[in-house]
């Protein structure tokens, strides 16, 4: 897509801190980090979610983010580290190009503290999951 960053990012016109790419898949640091050693994995194709990515891109994606997490790990010093992937406005995808988040996360650092959210009760659980299974 002509408009898109990371579009511009995979083909070389805005520059990026890379990591590694292949001819499918991008990684490189974010320049906005959450924290140190944040890191950004996409298909250097054009998919907005992960209801549009193929499964041989999603498969080379996640080969990717599996051979890079645990080097940008070690190399951030930190205690953890979460694999996040946002999907539309309401979950926070604010590029409408699929992608993974890498962040190397410290005890008490403050993200993500909403976990762990309240118990759901078992009727909301069962009821869920006959919806989820129809689904399939």
């Amino acid at each position: 897509m002509a408009d898109c960053i990371f579009c511009k990012i995979a083909e070389g016109i805005i520059p990026c801190v890379k990591i590694t790419e292949d001819d499918d898949v991008l990684a490189f640091l974010d320049i906005n980090p959450l924290n140190t050693g944040h890191t950004l994995v996409l298909p250097k194709k054009h998919y907005e979610t992960l209801f549009d990515i193929p499964e041989p891109v999603l498969h080379a994606c996640m080969s990717t983010i599996r051979k890079i997490a645990e080097a940008v790990f070690k190399a951030s010093g930190k205690d953890g580290l979460n694999l996040l992937q946002n999907n539309y406005r309401a979950a926070g995808q604010y590029i409408d190009h699929i992608h993974f988040h890498l962040v190397p996360r410290n005890v008490g650092d403050g993200f993500l503290t909403t976990w762990p959210a309240k118990p759901c009760p078992p009727a909301e659980l069962a009821e869920l999951l006959a919806r989820i299974k129809a689904g399939l």
